[in-house]
């Protein structure tokens, strides 16, 4: 007799049915459980924000613990495995044990929930209320909303705002670390002006400075300018080199792109003449001759075919082109000193110093030894207090990494483990990231509560960066409550790993607050959390804020290439379709942003059919296969009646 005819198969099933009935059951006393001690802290929410508070809390309690095992079983017996529950934890919990209870005659009497349970539809309904006070109201067609972050041109031109908005832009974004006070006010003018001649609407999004970790100053490079033709692929010159002669005294910037602008004597300067030639000897002793081509009264243009080497105190020797002219002389009265670099291998020793002394390169011997290591300041040094020997840190958006060896008073000492494998160079003013560092920095500056009083009355929303703890959200509410204006909403920038690991107690109390949002800045996360590990890292920031219904905006580097130089690549296109499962993607600026725009808006209304947040939307597919089948089945059918 089979196990279907005697029962034990459908036994089996029903144990099975009992037993995830069971581990659900105590999985959900353990959510309410959660709910009921969480009562003080939801007492503290906004009344907005209070329900979907305690969702959150029950979607933490949830994942607490590894429900894969849980979720196969669950699938495997055809149910909800949970994989879509984080806008309503609970409903979707007990949509489930509702089945069970069907199916098993189990009628245990579930714990009493803390508030209100969330349903499916009430989940998706909060998360669409709390994006649209937040970012306005959605474009018809394309529920993701399209943020654009200002150059310091838009104050001066209203054309490039306009056509913005035409396009699709619904968030003007401006970025306090850049411009002042009356640039940011002709900007958010043209955007008024801009709304009233489309009939559209636009938030202005206002980006705090927060305190910038960079590297501090360096020496200057060699006072040397390198001048240098066009040539093809066999060396024959295409184009010559152009030099801008002024007078040193009255200096004056090309009329158009040179090669080289170099300051003169002005006596010297007026008695040149087209056709004349100009004779060095350069830097490195070479023989070269300048043609003068054109002279006008504020400077002379010359031409070089071959590469020259200029430095302050260059005799230039002046010769007619019949010459029958007396011979003129004259030096080359400074020239600007290059940008200094540190250029760093693994295996190299960098002393990062508290001061802004400037740093410099490595020294060695004639035998390759080195006799002193490379040095650089920090922009904040109080940071070294709070950094341990062994901990990482990185320079320039983590193009050199590093390991602290050793903190001392004045310096600390770390040994470069990554770079290119033919070593890295590190400027002034690059990014510091000490992402295993608790760093005790507040994330409010002295500049940004300056410019808090402008942004609390004119801004919609206010971006808090560097937001790295609970404390630094209340820092930046009880500014905004004694300013005692209008009230801009709060969006938390996760931008670094402290950020990430403390968001959940940054969204419950960002929410008491009447609006809020978060951005994940992808930039400096993914140096802070490890390229290998942003993937895991944005979804995990998009799930809880989910849960928490939370709009989230989709930033850093989107359709950059396609911004900066007018072709996109085909991973920058995939990574944009990404962000459609967030409430925002943000575009930076580039000279072809209104392009970037115009597709971004693309990608977004088609992956709108597609996907939805985890859900996978399935539209009719439209494959040539699809096409082939349904023919061969019209024709067979065809066939039939005939």
């Amino acid at each position: 007799m089979s196990a279907e005819q005697d029962g034990s198969g459908y036994q089996s099933s029903n144990q099975e049915y009992e037993q995830v009935f069971e581990e659900l059951v105590v999985i959900r006393d353990r959510l309410v459980s959660e709910g009921v001690c969480s009562q003080p802290l939801l007492a503290q929410i906004h009344a907005g924000y209070r329900d979907s508070a305690r969702n959150l809390l029950h979607y933490l309690a949830l994942r607490h613990r590894d429900l894969r095992p849980l979720q196969i079983r669950l699938a495997a017996l055809g149910l909800s495995s949970l994989g879509r529950a984080e806008s309503h934890v609970l409903a979707t919990i007990d949509a489930v044990l509702e089945v069970l209870q069907r199916l098993t005659g189990n009628m245990t009497e579930l714990a009493e929930p803390d508030g209100p349970t969330i349903d499916f539809s009430t989940g998706e309904r909060l998360l669409v209320e709390h994006t649209e006070a937040l970012l306005g109201p959605a474009a018809p067609g394309r529920g993701v909303r399209i943020m654009v972050t200002m150059p310091s041109e838009a104050a001066d031109d209203y054309e490039l705002v306009y056509h913005l908005l035409q396009q699709g832009m619904e968030c003007m974004r401006i970025n306090c670390a850049h411009d002042d006070a009356e640039a940011w006010s002709r900007m958010i003018a043209h955007l008024r002006r801009a709304e009233l001649a489309l009939g559209k609407k636009c938030r202005v999004v206002m980006d705090l400075g927060g305190p910038k970790l960079r590297t501090g100053p360096l020496e200057p490079g060699a006072a040397v300018v390198k001048i240098r033709p066009r040539r093809d692929e066999y060396g024959q010159v295409t184009a010559p080199a152009r030099i801008w002669f002024y007078p040193a005294d009255q200096p004056v910037p090309s009329p158009a792109p040179a090669d080289a602008c170099l300051p003169v004597e002005a006596g010297w300067l007026k008695r040149l003449a087209v056709g004349d030639k100009i004779r060095l000897i350069d830097a490195r002793h070479s023989r070269r001759t300048l043609r003068v081509v054109d002279c006008v009264d504020e400077g002379c243009w010359a031409e070089a075919d071959k590469t020259t080497y200029i430095v302050p105190g260059t005799t230039l020797r002046q010769r007619s082109e019949t010459g029958k002219r007396k011979l003129r002389t004259t030096n080359v009265v400074y020239v600007t000193a290059r940008e200094n670099s540190l250029l760093l291998h693994p295996g190299d020793q960098l002393i990062v110093t508290r001061d802004q002394m400037p740093g410099r390169p490595e020294v060695r011997d004639s035998a390759g030894q080195v006799l002193t290591p490379a040095r650089i300041g920090c922009s904040i040094p109080t940071v070294f207090e709070d950094v341990q020997s062994g901990e990482s840190i990185w320079f320039d958006d983590g193009k050199i990494g590093g390991v602290v060896e050793k903190v001392e008073p004045m310096q600390v000492q770390v040994r470069i483990t990554q770079t290119r494998l033919q070593g890295a160079k590190l400027r002034a003013d690059k990014g510091i990231n000490l992402p295993e560092s608790k760093l005790s920095l507040p994330a409010l500056t002295e500049q940004d509560l300056e410019d808090l009083s402008f942004v609390a009355a004119h801004a919609d929303v206010v971006e808090l960066s560097f937001a790295n703890r609970a404390s630094d959200v209340e820092q930046l509410q009880a500014e905004l409550q004694r300013l005692d204006g209008r009230q801009p909403a709060i969006v938390l920038k996760i931008e670094t790993r402290q950020g990430f690991e403390n968001l959940p107690d940054m969204l419950l109390t960002a929410m008491r607050s009447p609006c809020c949002g978060v951005m994940i800045a992808r930039g400096d996360l993914a140096v802070e959390c490890g390229f290998e590990r942003m993937a895991e890292v944005q979804e995990e920031i998009l799930w809880i804020c989910e849960a928490a219904h939370v709009p989230v905006i989709w930033a850093t580097q989107v359709l950059e290439t396609l911004a900066k130089e007018g072709m996109p690549s085909r991973a920058e296109i995939t990574d944009a379709a990404m962000g459609h499962r967030a409430e925002c993607v943000m575009l930076n600026k580039g000279p072809h942003v209104l392009h970037a725009v115009k597709t971004l808006d693309n990608i977004l209304r088609r992956m709108q059919a597609h996907q939805a947040k985890k859900r996978s939307m399935l539209r009719e597919l439209r494959l040539s296969t699809h096409s082939a089948a349904m023919k061969a089945g019209n024709g067979h059918q065809a066939d039939n009646g005939s």
